[in-house]
C-alpha cells in the first residue's frame, strides 16, 4: 500500500478492538481498584485512542489522558471532545506528569511492553509511581508473551473496518521470539486495488518478577499480580494477560 494511503494507522488499530466487549470486561477491575481509595483523578499514561479515558470520565472521575502519538491523540480527541474534567495531552509514558499528583495511573493494553527498551520501560513505571499520591494506584497490563510459543505466529484478529476513508481487512498477529515478541499487522484494501501493508511491531518480553522489581524501585509498597481482569493468580506458562496492581 502506499505510504500516503496509511501514513497514520491511528484508525488502524483503534478498529482492532471490540471496545464494548473489553470495556465490559475490564470495567469491573477497575472500580474495584478506585473505589476503595475514594480515586477521584485518573492519569491514563498511553491512551491511545481514549477509550479507557473517555470510561473513567463517565464514572464521574477526573482523567488527563496522555499518548507519545499526536495522531492518536487526535483521534481521541475526534471520538470524545474536550469535555471539562477530560483533558488529552501528547507526552510519552516516561516523561515527568507536571500534573501530579493523581489517585490513581493506568498504562494498559501491553503498552509498556512498546518501550524501546528496559530502562524506558523502568522509569515509566517510576513515572507512574511518582505521578500518584501516596496510597494511589498505579495498574499495568501486558500480554503474557511467555504463554505463545517461540516462533510461530498466532493470529488474533481478522475483520473488516473502515480506516483512512477505505474499507480494509486487517489482521492482527502476535509471535514470541525468544526473550522478546512482535505485534503483526496487515492491512489489506478490500478493493484490491494496492499492495497490502505489512507491519511488525517489536515488544519486550517482560517477566513478572522484573515487573514487580521495577514497581518496588520506584516505591511502590504494595504490588500484585493477576493473570487477567479477573484477579485469577497469574500463571507464567497460561495466563493470557499479565495485571500488576502496585499501591504506593
Amino acid at each position: 500500500m502506499p505510504e500516503s494511503a496509511f501514513s497514520n494507522l491511528s484508525e488502524v488499530y483503534d478498529a482492532l478492538v471490540d471496545w464494548p466487549k473489553r470495556l465490559a470486561r475490564e470495567a469491573a477491575f477497575y472500580r474495584g481498584v478506585f473505589e476503595p481509595i475514594g480515586a477521584q483523578s485518573v492519569l491514563d499514561a498511553a491512551c491511545g485512542s481514549g477509550r479507557h479515558a473517555a470510561m473513567f470520565h463517565r464514572w464521574g472521575l477526573s482523567v488527563e489522558a496522555a499518548d507519545i502519538s499526536p495522531e492518536m491523540i487526535e483521534l481521541a480527541r475526534r471520538n470524545f471532545g474536550n469535555p471539562p474534567g477530560l483533558c488529552w495531552v501528547v507526552r510519552g509514558f516516561d516523561q515527568p506528569v507536571p500534573s501530579s499528583p493523581f489517585d490513581a495511573a493506568v498504562c494498559v493494553g501491553n503498552s509498556l511492553a512498546l518501550a524501546p527498551d528496559r530502562s524506558t520501560a523502568a522509569e515509566a513505571v517510576r513515572q507512574l509511581l511518582a505521578a500518584v499520591r501516596p496510597r494511589g494506584a498505579v495498574i499495568v497490563h501486558l500480554l503474557n508473551l511467555w504463554r505463545l510459543p517461540d516462533g510461530p505466529c498466532v493470529w488474533q484478529t481478522i475483520k473488516r473496518a473502515t480506516a483512512a476513508g477505505r474499507e480494509v481487512l486487517l489482521v492482527k498477529g502476535v509471535h514470541r521470539c525468544g526473550s522478546g515478541g512482535f505485534v503483526d499487522l496487515v492491512v489489506v484494501p478490500a478493493t484490491g486495488d494496492s499492495p497490502p501493508h505489512t507491519e511488525s511491531v517489536p515488544m519486550l518480553g517482560i517477566e513478572a518478577c522484573e515487573l514487580e522489581g521495577m514497581a518496588r524501585q520506584a516505591g511502590a509498597e504494595t504490588v500484585l499480580l493477576y493473570g487477567d481482569y479477573h484477579r485469577a493468580p497469574y500463571d507464567r506458562a497460561q495466563s493470557c494477560d499479565l495485571v500488576m496492581l502496585a499501591i504506593k
